[in-house]
């Protein structure tokens, strides 16, 4: 059994990469179980905040029980997990992350801000999940001795099977043809904040070809997006090419 943790910013590629994994047929997936507990400590202006608590449990102790413990259902040996690096909060203990298989994904952060602003307002350092992300990065190199797996969004739409491959093997879970397409619509797997951030990836049936944003990024950001271009490029130096 794989329980894959997979740890991204928002407006990344991650929910297509939760479509991906959903569709092989041995994997059960999850859908941020962190975010209610995220959005109940803090009080981010999230839309559908109040809906979203109201999805999930807000105890993080028993949603860590959960992803590290709990069995998988009959046939299922890996349980990929899509989770948002700011959603994991200082207060969270880290134990039970050491029974989990860590991957990062990153992008490009002009790419990121102006996605999220779009949807939310002009986000902070944390808000983009960067800080947290290379944390944690550091957290599993420095438990596992060894460098965790980094995948970029942008080399992952401009090879799909080729960088889903690399990833499948360092994770030791055999690739499948299946991650590579999959029908379109909503799933049951679906946070209730599909419908505020999902719009693209529930008519989607594939990885889409990879286009740089044309959506501008506000003004007053350039010393955030600066901080965000020196972690990122930390991150993308370890990167699966």
């Amino acid at each position: 059994m794989q329980r894959i943790a997979m740890w991204s910013g928002p407006r990344n590629i991650s929910s297509a990469m939760m479509r991906a994994w959903g569709n092989r047929p041995d994997t059960v997936v999850c859908d941020e179980p962190l975010y209610a507990h995220y959005l109940l400590t803090t009080a981010a202006p999230h839309p559908g905040a109040d809906e979203v608590i109201r999805s999930q449990s807000t105890d993080w102790r028993a949603v860590a029980r959960m992803l590290a413990e709990d069995p998988l259902p009959p046939g299922k040996t890996v349980f990929y997990q899509k989770h948002m690096t700011h959603h994991m909060l200082p207060r969270i203990e880290r134990d039970w992350l050491e029974r989990l298989t860590h991957v990062f994904l990153i992008r490009e952060p002009r790419e990121v801000v102006a996605s999220f602003t779009r949807i939310a307002g002009p986000p902070t350092l944390e808000a983009t999940g960067l800080p947290q992300q290379l944390d944690l990065f550091e957290w599993v190199g420095e438990r596992t001795g060894q460098v965790p797996p980094v995948i970029d969004a942008r080399d992952v739409l401009a090879d799909p099977p080729g960088v889903l491959r690399r990833l499948c093997e360092a994770v030791d879970v055999e690739f499948s043809e299946a991650m590579l397409s999959w029908p379109p619509g909503p799933r049951a797997t679906d946070g209730v904040w599909a419908k505020y951030w999902y719009d693209a990836v529930v008519e989607s049936t594939t990885f889409q070809p990879y286009r740089p944003s044309t959506k501008p990024v506000p003004d007053g950001l350039d010393d955030l997006l600066r901080e965000a271009d020196e972690i990122y490029a930390r991150l993308y130096a370890q990167r699966i090419r």
